[in-house]
């Protein structure tokens, strides 16, 4: 500033200086008891140099008053977000009074950045605000572009907070439009805020200018993915983090294991969306990403500081993180891949199997040229390990049991890695669910799978895996976990009654079943309906009485069990006639509930249309099958 001697200049540095070591560098010390301490001091330096910089404009006032007078100034402030001509106004940006007003208004930025950081949000808008005032009497220039970008950050970021969601895509659509029409109309390397406060001798290279500048808009992509996603545009959200992540690789500014969850975060959107491409992609990077990070230090209590022990713990966590994403991914085309296969009663079609082949080429074509479309991750050191990771796993969805065991494979391998951190003493509720996501893994696989009893080994393996787990839960703790195995256990054992009736029958004639058979099956009839009266015992008092509404989140799942345990007592295998009679009483029994229920709350018809449909038709059905029983032994 022309009225400030150099030495006065100097010392103004030299508080920014201060300030901002302050800020970045002493406040990591400071104290549990005043962990704001470097923060407060580093206020008072930045008060101090406003007020110098007032006294400064006094003085260069009375010579410059002409001169901004005759600018033109908008009549209105407008209101930010709304309207492309927002800004632009008034004081050129690099003209002496655009430059004043920008340096008044980066100190009014770093002060509400200091008041935010001390948790002073109020004081901090205000700040940020009075900043915003000082630039709406400026045109957009390489002086001040950057402020312009960082002051909407901020407060999209405090906006956001106060889930005011709105304001804040407001504050950071017009950053990004800055940033968009500044490259189009000028695109030289903008000076940096810090640079307002530093010496001649300290200014920033061309290309730390464009890095920073470049990180501030990236900063700007980052916010404005949360807020879409906070506004449901979750397709918007997801191609905004996926370049906000690609800008940090190629600024190399980025923390390993971060970058590679949130990496590993964004697949999940593409896995939902059937892009398996995309959902790789994200995967493989994230997994090599993280392996920038180093190894997981070795557990040594005796030598290991606190903060060794930290970040080892955080280290093992992500990673294990990173392996259940995998596992969501294998599981997701798996999945995908029998929906298209199946036929009307869920098993293999082999015409569309066939068909789906012949047309795998093509689809073997587009994913090569997608994939050269795609905005990929990765830089020189990086693109090769994530493009080899890829080439691991398949992203096109497979057609038989060999392509189906390759994608089972990897996700096993991901169980395996993610259960070493998620383990039973300590993670009960994660463990399960891996458990869960491995049973569904080999439930998938067993799609696939023509030899019906290596299809019952399958079942059985997660019969195994999930048994003596629900057995040991504590009912009290985690009753709804308990429900969900009670319920798939339920279902297996179902699965593994049909596998072998339809093994047998394709032996020998139902009436010549083997009493092994018969055992064998009645074990697996009786198995799957104990489990399903299990989950529909959870559901009642701890009187033991049958609730007389069922909430809406049991309502399917318990009239279902009603029916299927219907079904099986119809099923069992008896010699005795009056055993056999009793266990169509039971089912007779069940029947009617459903029914009956349903009749009292015609709402629940919806949810259960088929099984209700035959329950009906059951009910009217058996009481004749019983009688024909009782007749046909009376005859005996």
């Amino acid at each position: 500033m022309a009225s400030a001697s150099s030495d006065e200049w100097r010392a103004v540095c030299d508080k920014f200086t201060n300030a901002q070591n302050l800020t970045v560098v002493e406040s990591r010390n400071d104290p549990e008891n005043d962990p704001f301490r470097s923060k407060y001091k580093a206020r008072e330096l930045l008060r101090e140099i406003y007020c110098t910089l007032k006294s400064f404009e006094a003085g260069e006032g009375e010579e410059e008053s002409g001169a901004e007078s005759s600018e033109q100034r908008p009549t209105e402030p407008p209101v930010d977000g709304q309207r492309e001509d927002g800004y632009g106004q008034g004081f050129s940006g690099d003209s002496p009074a655009g430059l004043r007003a920008a340096k008044l208004g980066a100190v009014e930025y770093y002060l509400g950045v200091n008041h935010v950081d001390t948790e002073e949000l109020s004081a901090g808008q205000e700040h940020l605000m009075n900043c915003m005032k000082l630039l709406e009497r400026c045109s957009v220039s390489s002086e001040n572009v950057s402020l312009f970008i960082h002051v909407r950050n901020q407060l999209g970021i405090l906006s956001a907070g106060w889930d005011e969601t709105e304001t804040a895509q407001g504050f950071l659509e017009t950053a990004e439009s800055i940033y968009q029409r500044y490259l189009k109309e000028d695109g030289s390397p903008p000076t940096d805020m810090t640079e307002y406060f530093t010496t001649e001798e300290n200014m920033l290279t061309h290309q730390e200018r464009t890095k920073r500048f470049e990180l501030a808009y990236t900063h700007t992509m980052y916010y404005l993915a949360q807020v879409y996603k906070n506004l449901g545009e979750t397709e918007r959200a997801a191609t905004y983090c996926h370049s906000t992540l690609q800008r940090q690789l190629q600024l190399n500014q980025f923390s390993p294991m971060e970058w590679a969850l949130n990496a590993a975060t964004l697949s999940q959107y593409y896995i939902t969306k059937g892009l398996y491409m995309e959902g790789r992609h994200c995967l493989s990077a994230a997994t090599v990403i993280s392996d920038l990070a180093g190894e997981v230090p070795s557990e040594a209590a005796a030598q290991e500081s606190e903060t060794e022990s930290e970040r080892r713990e955080q280290l093992r966590q992500k990673r294990a993180e990173i392996a259940r994403c995998w596992i969501k991914y294998c599981l997701n085309v798996l999945q995908d891949s029998k929906k298209l296969l199946e036929d009307s009663i869920g098993e293999l079609d082999t015409d569309r199997q066939e068909e789906l082949k012949m047309a795998r080429r093509r689809e073997e074509e587009e994913e090569e040229k997608g994939r050269k479309s795609a905005l990929l991750f990765g830089s020189e050191d990086t693109f090769d390990s994530i493009a080899s990771l890829e080439e691991k796993v398949h992203c096109l969805l497979p057609l038989d049991f060999t392509e189906a065991r390759a994608v089972f494979l990897v996700g096993q391998n991901y169980v395996t890695q993610a259960k070493e951190y998620f383990q039973m003493d300590g993670y009960v509720t994660d463990h399960i669910e891996i458990l869960q996501d491995h049973s569904a893994l080999f439930r998938a696989l067993a799609f696939y799978e023509e030899d019906l009893e290596r299809r019952c080994k399958m079942h059985k393996r997660r019969v195994d895996m999930l048994e003596p787990i629900c057995s040991d839960l504590n009912a009290q703790y985690y009753l709804m976990i308990r429900r969900q195995m009670m319920f798939e256990l339920a279902e297996i054992y179902n699965e593994m009654m049909d596998l072998k009736l339809t093994l047998a029958n394709r032996q020998s004639d139902t009436e010549s079943l083997d009493n092994h058979t018969i055992n064998k099956f009645n074990h697996l009839c009786s198995a799957s309906a104990k489990y399903f009266q299990m989950f529909l015992d959870s559901l009642c008092s701890p009187e033991g009485k049958i609730p007389e509404h069922l909430e809406e989140e049991v309502l399917r799942p318990a009239l279902v069990a009603r029916f299927r345990v219907a079904r099986l007592y119809s099923r069992l295998i008896s010699p005795s006639p009056s055993a056999q009679l009793e266990n169509l009483d039971k089912s007779l029994e069940h029947y009617k509930y459903v029914v009956q229920y349903c009749e009292a709350h015609p709402e629940a018809a919806a949810a259960v249309e088929t099984e209700l449909e035959l329950s009906t038709e059951m009910v009217g059905l058996l009481p004749l099958k019983m009688n024909l029983n009782i007749l046909s032994s009376k005859c005996i």
